[in-house]
């Protein structure tokens, strides 16, 4: 895997690997939470292999990526990844990508599509139903169990622990959302670079509590945020994958989303893969991109 490069936006040096620069078409692959633009190394090659270039840059938060300015709000809010995603192509000069995104990742391409019609010639979405960022929207009593994490961190006691044992907190997740055995100690101590960053528990916090309107948003972003909100309907073809045995966003949970795409859509379940697809099955994944794109 090659070392990080850096892109300057308005507001973040955003850290980014790089697979095959050279290739003709370009993919922008978009990690989630918790994790770090590592768990691409199992597509990209894959997807190199193919002619793409291959770009993964790491989340704001998420170190090595920075905050320019200490004055910036430490915003976790969608709007704001989406509006990172779309100064990111434009520094890059990308053109049409190929946008993919796993959890926050899949949220902030969504994002992205949601507020530049057209940035995109391909949108792949994992573990994540498009629609489902409304914090009015109704959601049934076993995903409000599987949130227990997003209600946790709305109390002084999960600030705490997001603050205190953030390597603790995060591995709850990893051994609880996929099936066991999935991932190697190495994988894991590779992904958690990415959580030592100043800026990650900030932001990590004021995402979750954003997303339920606990708190309010970055007034940068207020403009956006009525236009993510209902869920617009999209142009872009999309692809949706999640895990049949995801549980932390039950693969329903992206069910009978249809009617927000005016295009070409496609929704696969992976049998016997959890909420990180990108890392237990990377070649399906791959292939699934590479077929639909």
């Amino acid at each position: 895997m090659s070392a990080y490069r850096i892109a300057t936006t308005s507001r973040l040096d955003i850290a980014y690997l790089e697979w095959n620069p050279d290739g003709q078409r370009t993919a922008l692959l978009l990690h989630g939470w918790p994790d770090s633009p590592a768990c691409w190394k199992g597509v990209a090659p894959i997807l190199a292999e193919a002619g793409y270039r291959v770009v993964a840059p790491a989340l704001r938060g998420f170190a090595p990526t920075r905050f320019r300015d200490a004055a910036t709000p430490r915003s976790g809010q969608l709007s704001a990844l989406g509006r990172d995603l779309l100064e990111f192509v434009d520094v890059l000069g990308l053109t049409h990508p190929v946008l993919v995104g796993h959890d926050w990742g899949a949220r902030a391409v969504a994002s992205a599509c949601g507020l530049h019609e057209g940035v995109a010639s391909h949108m792949v979405m994992l573990s994540v139903g498009y629609g489902t960022n409304d914090p009015n929207q109704v959601i049934s009593l076993q995903q409000a169990r599987n949130y227990w994490y997003h209600w946790f961190m709305a109390t002084p006691r999960g600030a705490r622990v997001v603050k205190e044992a953030r390597e603790t907190f995060t591995r709850q997740m990893w051994d609880t959302w996929a099936p066991l055995g999935w991932y190697s100690e190495a994988d894991f101590d590779e992904a958690a670079e990415a959580f030592r960053g100043d800026d990650w528990a900030e932001v990590v916090l004021h995402s979750y509590r954003h997303r339920w309107a606990f708190v309010e948003g970055d007034p940068a972003y207020a403009d956006d945020e009525p236009r993510l909100t209902p869920a617009p309907v999209l142009a872009v073809p999309t692809l949706v994958l999640h895990g049949a045995a995801d549980s932390c966003n039950h693969p329903d949970s992206s069910l009978g989303r249809e009617r927000f795409f005016q295009g070409r859509y496609e929704r696969q379940v992976l049998d016997g893969v959890g909420h990180f697809p990108q890392r237990e099955a990377p070649r399906q994944v791959a292939e699934a991109i590479l077929r639909f794109c």
